[in-house]
C-alpha cells in the first residue's frame, strides 16, 4: 500500500508545476569573427561576438549604413547623390536606382555607368525640365474655342513645370575637363528614383 501512495505522489509531482518559476531568458542573436550566426543566453561581448543588429536609432536619410527609408522629396534624393558620389560608393548609389524590368546584361552595364559617376568629382546637381519646344499644342477641350484660349487654358498654374531629370555636372579625374550625366527621374511608391 505504501508503495502505491508513493507511486501517486510521484506522478503527481510530474504534473504539478515546479514550486520555483523559471525566469524568461533573452536570446541573442550574435555574428562571431567567422560570420556565423550564433544563438546564446549570454551577451554577445561574453563570446567575442557582436550583436546581430547594431543598437541605435534610425538615421534620417541614407547617411549610414543603413537606409531609414526612400527619398519621398527631390532635395533628399539629390543629397544621397551627393553622398554616395562624395563616398565613392556605387551600392549607395545603386540603391536609389529604379531597377524594375532590368536584365541582368542590362544591370551589368548600369552599374558599370554608376561605377564611373561615382568615381568623378562631383560640381553640382541641376534639374533637368521638358523642353517646351518640344511639346505639341494642346487640342481644344471647346470645338468652337481658338488654339489660342486652349493654350491659355492648358497653362500650368505654378510658373515651373516639374522637373524630369537630375544633370550631375562633374570632372574627369584631376583634369578640369567637364563631364556630365543625366538621371531621368521617376516617382513610384511614393518615392523618387533614378534612371539611366
Amino acid at each position: 500500500m505504501r508503495s502505491v501512495v508513493l507511486l501517486l505522489l510521484s506522478s503527481c509531482a510530474l504534473c504539478c508545476p515546479p514550486v520555483a518559476t523559471a525566469q524568461a531568458q533573452r536570446v541573442n542573436r550574435c555574428t562571431n569573427a567567422q560570420g556565423q550566426t550564433v544563438f546564446t543566453d549570454r551577451s554577445c561581448d561574453a563570446l567575442g561576438a557582436t550583436a546581430r543588429m547594431p543598437a541605435g536609432s534610425a538615421s534620417v536619410g541614407n547617411t549610414g549604413i543603413y537606409r531609414a527609408g526612400c527619398a519621398r522629396r527631390l532635395s533628399e534624393l539629390t543629397g544621397q547623390i551627393r553622398d554616395a558620389v562624395s563616398l565613392q560608393d556605387v551600392n549607395r548609389l545603386s540603391s536609389i536606382y529604379l531597377w524594375g524590368n532590368v536584365s541582368n546584361a542590362t544591370a551589368n552595364q548600369i552599374i558599370g555607368r554608376l561605377e564611373s559617376v561615382v568615381q568623378r568629382p562631383l560640381i553640382d546637381i541641376a534639374p533637368v525640365y521638358p523642353s517646351t519646344d518640344a511639346l505639341p499644342p494642346p487640342l481644344p477641350a471647346d470645338p468652337n474655342a481658338s488654339l489660342v484660349d486652349a493654350v491659355e487654358a492648358a497653362a500650368p498654374v505654378a510658373g515651373r513645370p516639374r522637373p524630369i531629370g537630375l544633370r550631375l555636372e562633374q570632372t574627369l579625374g584631376s583634369t578640369a575637363t567637364p563631364a556630365r550625366t543625366v538621371f531621368g527621374l521617376r516617382r513610384q511608391y511614393g518615392c523618387f528614383w533614378i534612371t539611366l
